[in-house]
């Protein structure tokens, strides 16, 4: 009977352990709570081109719906009025200036320039708490391979290095092949916008049992103006200013841009799908923004003054939205002043990671998610010799060093249309001492 006993005892044990065991393993293999992070950029979009922005010529119904819902921001700034700076700024979570890229770095002149790696970016920061990292799309912040998103936190990477590229043979400005896989050059035959769509679809697909973060940043509207069924324009060797093989009518330009825009937002919808197929969609979120306002050429800034490249708000006032269902009520419209810098610090916040010191952005995420009103602060931008510094409803603009101040008050002249500077001369002065001390702060000596 001892023997027996012995046994009985020995078999409790036993059984106890693999219990212990399978606790153990399902407790190594928690159930996924660290939301999807997902950023989807537009290039050279104006604050009108989308129908929930009122727009009547262009249909974005995917957008239209991600703005419904979720949040519409009206107010929502990018950090440069062209592309390079804003991108450096949105993948740092500081001015553009403090990390060297106030201009646009193009492929003629700034082939050694690029983001240095030193600088943290959020794909590398959101890494150090498991998530895995994806862009597909406009890099623009370096072209030689040491700036290459695979070494700046980028697990996966495919998409162009430079400001734009063909939409079908995908050459540069300058003639040079710029269709990447990781840090080598592989072309692939398709319209950009729909290979930067397939891949991003593809990344979502097989990482839904895992945290990731996504980076879309598309090409579409930004030129050379091409639809789907547009010749190729551009090969190797082609050089910037070469003539068009057919140059469009004012017609048929905004028709192309029209598709343009319509493509992207059909890629937006497809994403969007997905997330809804996978089940996944209530544990993503999804931020989309421009990085600066239309060009002079074609597009629609939907009355603001001034275009891309000008400091006034139809330069870097741009259409945004935050999309988090369950967690982030439909139907608002949000007026807080935001910067694509804030992004950083507010997906970093949801995914519940540490965020870096030392960031110029700040945290969204009890605005957008209770609705608690942001801490007043002075916003700065600064290109090409002008600046502009906003603070509360006033905005005042510095053309260079020598001109004369303008000062606008956006809540009465969203237009900017009457300087008002000279009826305001103790909140001018006072003004320009923060726009000096600002420039002294985060301008690199390579950008004075």
């Amino acid at each position: 009977m001892k023997i027996k006993g012995f046994y009985n005892v020995l078999s409790v044990l036993v059984l106890a352990a693999v219990v212990l065991s399978c606790k153990a393993n399902k407790a190594a293999k928690p159930k996924i709570t660290n939301p999807n992070i997902i950023i989807i950029m537009a290039d050279d979009m104006g604050y009108g081109d989308l129908s929930c922005y009122g727009s009547t010529l262009i249909n974005t119904p995917n957008l239209d719906k991600m703005a419904a819902e979720g949040i519409r921001f009206t107010d929502f700034h990018a950090n440069g009025s062209v592309c390079s700076p804003t991108r450096a700024a949105l993948l740092t979570g500081k001015y553009q200036q403090r990390v060297g890229i106030d201009g646009v770095v193009t492929a003629k002149k700034h082939r050694d320039k690029g983001l240095a790696t030193a600088e943290k970016t959020f794909a590398e920061a959101i890494k150090e708490s498991g998530y895995v990292t994806g862009m597909f799309g406009k890099w623009h912040v370096g072209y030689k391979t040491e700036f290459n998103p695979i070494n700046q936190g980028f697990d996966e990477y495919i998409g162009y290095v430079s400001g734009n590229v063909d939409y079908h043979s995908h050459i540069d400005q300058e003639g040079y092949e710029d269709w990447w896989v990781d840090d080598k050059i592989q072309n692939e035959k398709g319209y950009s916008t729909d290979l930067i769509t397939k891949h991003s679809v593809d990344f979502i697909k097989r990482h839904k049992d895992e945290p990731f973060l996504l980076y879309i940043p598309h090409e579409a509207p930004h030129g050379p103006f091409q639809g789907r069924k547009s010749a190729a324009e551009r090969y190797v060797g082609w050089k910037s200013g070469s003539a068009p093989k057919n140059k469009m009518s004012e017609e048929e330009l905004n028709a192309i841009y029209k598709e343009m825009v319509e493509v992207m937002d059909e890629g937006v919808g497809k994403v969007m799908a997905t997330l809804k197929e996978l089940k996944i969609d209530k544990n993503t979120i999804v931020f989309f923004c421009s990085d600066n306002g239309a060009s002079r050429k074609v597009g629609s800034n939907g009355g603001l003054r001034g275009y891309k490249s000008t400091l006034w708000e139809g330069g870097h006032r741009v259409s945004a939205m935050a999309w988090y269902p369950g967690t982030i009520e439909p139907n608002q419209v949000n007026n807080e002043t935001i910067l694509t810098i804030d992004l950083f610090p507010t997906i970093m916040s949801f995914a519940g990671s540490e965020t870096p010191e030392n960031l110029d952005g700040i945290n969204l995420r009890n605005n957008l998610v209770k609705g608690e009103t942001l801490p007043n602060r002075n916003v700065f931008w600064g290109y090409a010799g002008r600046k502009a510094i906003r603070h509360d409803d006033w905005k005042l603009i510095l053309r260079n060093k020598n001109a004369e101040p303008q000062l606008y008050n956006l809540k009465q002249d969203i237009s900017e249309t009457t300087n008002v500077a000279s009826e305001h001369p103790e909140l001018v002065k006072t003004l320009l001492q923060k726009l000096e001390a600002w420039s002294k702060d985060v301008y690199t000596d390579s950008n004075k």
